[in-house]
């Protein structure tokens, strides 16, 4: 499988919590960024072999910001180079109050036929504190909208152990999400990143302090009993999907498949040890006349196996033992002997799964199984 992500680093504002590369730079920009992912995928179409493409991914940033004549020249640009296949997936992300009539007819003239939608809560007050600039009401209408213009591979992402939010707050988002007849749902637990808005807020300690860290397992624990009776399948920590809906791209990302990342502040991965991060520079990224601004990483054995244990346990499909070397094998069950003996993981067909109570200690859990590099 072939996977391509390409990265539209434009947002009309900030999320507090966001970590993510933008930049609010306006239209001139955005035409000019279009010319320049043309000229790197002129330069890496052949990366990894990718000419035929299997999953596409377009994120951000805001995608759904762009302009009708440049996700025209975008998507031109991507045919010129590659070749979708017919069954591909082909995503993008948008904040609802840019799913429009217009803008979905403009989606109409692309291969894209599934929608990734930041709702991160029903509750407009915290919506304005997240820095959302969409309310409640026009997710809904958004969801809505996809599925009249005939997109119904419609994914919306969740935000839980927000400042404030009650155990009933985040039971009626769930419900409210599932209600819509959406296929795919991704739920984060908020996480505080450095050098984001939220690393400042006043009340920092008390959201990672102990009460938010219960009410967040319990708000977690909800999740998954309600997506689990709306018939959704939970086939990684924090997505679940209805059968036949996973997200074959972000699949890619914990199956260790090689994708090519196109885009300032994208990255990408041979499928063996090479890693390649484009700098989070827009303006670099555009003046580029050769190859774009960019750092490259080989990564040593231990740190395979680490990347290998830490995908693979977010999975429901956990550690596939036998495609460890034998002595990695070894280590692996020893070091997964306590938490196996606690019914926190189990082995399912060869596979070193985390269960239900695991996943609550999925971090230390994983921690305990990476080896250390000497």
């Amino acid at each position: 499988m072939n996977s391509i992500y390409i990265h539209i680093p434009f947002c009309q504002s900030r999320c507090i919590y966001c970590d993510f590369y933008s930049t609010t730079l306006g239209h001139d920009f955005m035409v000019a960024y279009a010319q320049a992912l043309e000229h790197e995928m002129l330069l890496r179409r052949h990366y990894i072999d990718c000419t035929r493409v299997h999953t596409l991914y377009l994120g951000g940033g805001t995608p759904s910001l762009l302009p009708k004549d440049v996700l025209r020249e975008v998507f031109d640009a991507i045919n010129r180079h590659f070749t979708i296949v017919p069954d591909a997936e082909v995503t993008i992300e948008a904040n609802p109050d840019d799913v429009t009539d217009e803008w979905l007819a403009s989606l109409s003239e692309t291969p894209v036929n599934r929608i990734s939608m930041g709702a991160q809560t029903f509750d407009d007050k915290l919506l304005r504190f997240l820095g959302r600039r969409h309310n409640a009401r026009q997710t809904i209408n958004a969801v809505a909208a996809c599925k009249e213009a005939g997109i119904n591979n419609i994914s919306l992402d969740l935000i839980y152990g927000l400042p404030d939010q009650t155990m009933d707050d985040w039971c009626s988002d769930v419900e409210k999400a599932l209600s819509l007849g959406i296929t795919h749902l991704s739920a984060y637990a908020l996480s505080i990143e450095p050098g984001t808005p939220l690393d400042s807020f006043p009340r920092k300690k008390e959201l990672e302090g102990g009460r938010y860290e219960e009410l967040s397992r319990r708000m977690y624990d909800h999740l998954l009993t309600a997506t689990e009776k709306a018939g959704f399948l939970h086939y990684e920590i924090s997505n679940f999907a209805l059968p036949g809906y996973h997200s074959h791209h972000n699949s890619c990302y914990w199956q260790g498949v090689p994708y090519l990342g196109l885009g300032a502040g994208a990255h990408s991965y041979d499928g063996k040890r090479s890693r390649r991060a484009n700098l989070p520079d827009i303006k670099a990224y555009i003046a580029a006349k050769d190859d774009v601004p960019h750092e490259t990483e080989e990564l040593t054995d231990e740190e395979l196996y680490n990347e290998f244990v830490m995908t693979r346990l977010r999975t429901s499909r956990g550690i596939p033992l036998d495609e460890l070397a034998p002595a990695d094998r070894k280590y692996c069950l020893s070091m997964a002997a306590p938490h196996l003996e606690h019914n926190l993981l189990n082995i399912r067909d060869e596979h070193l799964c985390l269960t239900r109570d695991g996943i609550f200690t999925s971090n230390d859990i994983i921690s305990d199984l990476l080896l250390v590099e000497i």
